[in-house]
């Protein structure tokens, strides 16, 4: 009994030699099983979160020769072109989609006699847009404010921004555009991939830290249309012309007014706009330098449609440090 237990101390030993070399190998496969076995899908992954980065999205309204919404264009229909060059389209939509809206209005004195107009044109633009839509308010005059709306910072409801525009009195200058400056941050806060700003103003600006070239490069890269309801008048300080210029810029619409003209129709107007527009993305092909400004240019080729106007951003640019934005900014001056 001696004898067998000392003949097998040395193949005892021998395997305890052996053990560490095949612990290793074991951990060693199973360490390479759970690399080659997740290792594909995070590589999908990867892939997949790199497309729906580099993915350009552009809102495109299409109307006919009397301003009606075209409805109905195919994608192949669609000629996509960044810096000249055409590009593939690999997303196509035609829907009512839900958008960030900011209010911006201003509360300067020389608003003071149209804050009561201005107030049921936010209503309209309310009920009019999405159920979807989340909006704020921008209040500004010497200085700029984002209203808190029910304790939030976005809402669906009519009657909370009605209040929250009503609530502020006219005073003090024109900060326009940090007005601006201040809507495209908060934009960036919202849920919604689609982004819109509306100013109601009369476009002058007297007060503000920003200028026209900063708040430019800011909306090229926040990718949002901005739109604006322009209540100018005879006053010096008022200037059009800089609302005129950051709408087009961005792919929206600046509207003047006439006398006995509603803003509340123009209001509804801007509402329908962003509900009436086609959704197309390509993936550009990235060269150095990937945060400077891109052209963009968008035609139609439709037999029998007639001459079709076709509007949508100029083209877009990336924020410091991302070369590749998921949406287009404004277009260039």
């Amino acid at each position: 009994m001696n004898g067998i237990h000392f003949s097998r101390i040395p193949a005892v030993r021998f395997g305890f030699r052996l053990l560490p070399a095949i612990l290793f190998v074991l951990l060693l496969h199973v360490d390479l099983r759970s690399k080659s076995g997740p290792l594909v899908p995070e590589v999908s992954e990867q892939a997949k979160i790199s497309v729906t980065t580099d993915l350009v999205v552009l809102p495109v309204n299409v109307t006919d020769s009397n301003g009606a919404f075209v409805s109905g264009l195919q994608r192949e229909q669609f000629r996509v072109y960044e810096e000249g060059k055409i590009q593939s389209v690999t997303l196509f939509a035609q829907d009512d989609t839900p958008v960030t809206a900011g209010i911006l209005v201003d509360h300067s004195r020389s608003m003071g006699p149209k804050l009561g107009e201005v107030t049921t044109a936010v209503s309209a633009f309310a009920h009019s847009s999405n159920p979807e839509d989340e909006m704020f308010v921008v209040d500004f005059s010497d200085n700029v404010s984002v209203e808190l709306l029910g304790g939030k910072a976005f809402t669906s409801d009519p009657k909370i921004l009605e209040r929250a525009v009503s609530a502020v009195s006219a005073r003090g200058q024109t900060a326009l555009y940090d007005a601006v400056a201040e809507g495209l941050k908060h934009l960036e806060l919202g849920k919604l991939e689609k982004k819109a700003l509306i100013i109601v103003s009369d476009g002058g600006d007297n007060a503000s830290r920003h200028k026209y070239s900063d708040v430019l490069t800011l909306a090229r890269q926040a990718h949002a249309l901005i739109y604006s309801i322009g209540l100018v008048g005879s006053s010096e300080e008022e200037n059009p012309r800089a609302l005129e210029r950051l709408c087009k810029e961005t792919g929206g619409i600046a509207f003047f007014p006439r006398a006995g003209q509603s803003i509340s129709d123009i209001a509804k107007a801007i509402a329908r706009d962003l509900r009436e527009q086609y959704t197309l993305g390509y993936q550009p092909e990235r060269e150095a330098g990937g945060n400077s400004f891109r052209k963009i240019a968008v035609k139609i080729d439709a037999p029998g449609r007639g001459r079709l106007r076709v509007r949508t951003r100029t083209g877009y640019s990336a924020p410091p440090g991302k070369a590749s934005p998921s949406q287009p900014g404004a277009g260039g001056r």
